[in-house]
């Protein structure tokens, strides 16, 4: 099946419906290609969102046209991206929190400096994911498909039966099942089991 860009009616939905529908899609940045594997959910209405509290120059990107990367900073040390979703005005995005090395994993290893480490260390959580693509807010608005980062389809389905649990590292709006995993897969972050609870 040939690569194509992921459709921007696709992006354009709610972010709980098109998160798990990112799962086995592939983020190309460069010369590096991963299977995205975890996913989060955010929206306006969400506590636990960037955009809960309304637009800011942090989270502007949030807020306008599906398919662009909005790409944030925290914890004073981590970058994490994540691809913006719903309509212009919504405030939603998906995190995306591990995926598994297609290409160019020799350049992500040095950015990581994880030689002599389990190739699961490069990619298996958002800041890992980041740090391994070199994901700054240097990204923060960049539309996916235009220059050098895209979001394409390979053919490989989303899972038909994803791991949902409940999302990793908040404090509020922890009752919320909007994180999606592909099952049994090692890449996925240490948050949760990647072997039960799918649903």
């Amino acid at each position: 099946m040939p690569i194509r860009p992921v459709r921007m009616g696709l992006l354009a939905g709610e972010a709980p419906e098109v998160a798990p529908q990112l799962l086995n899609k592939v983020l190309v940045v460069g010369a590096c290609r991963v299977r995205i594997v975890e996913v989060e959910a955010y929206t306006a209405d969400d506590p636990a969102s960037h955009s809960f509290r309304g637009p800011t120059p942090r989270n502007e990107v949030m807020f306008g046209r599906a398919g662009r990367l909005y790409v944030y900073f925290t914890y004073g040390m981590h970058h994490c991206a994540n691809v913006v979703t719903g309509r212009p005005g919504d405030g939603q995005a998906v995190l995306l929190r591990a995926g598994v090395p297609l290409a160019g994993v020799e350049l992500m290893a040095a950015r990581r400096h994880v030689d002599g480490r389990p190739p699961v260390e490069l990619t298996n959580g958002p800041g890992k994911l980041c740090q391994a693509l070199a994901l700054d807010r240097s990204w923060d608005g960049v539309v996916l498909g235009r220059g050098d980062a895209a979001l394409v389809d390979d053919g490989v389905p989303p899972p038909s039966a994803p791991v949902v649990t409940t999302r990793v590292g908040i404090r509020v709006g922890v009752e919320r099942r909007w994180r999606w995993a592909v099952g049994g897969e090692p890449y996925v972050s240490r948050g949760r089991p990647a072997g039960g609870d799918a649903r």
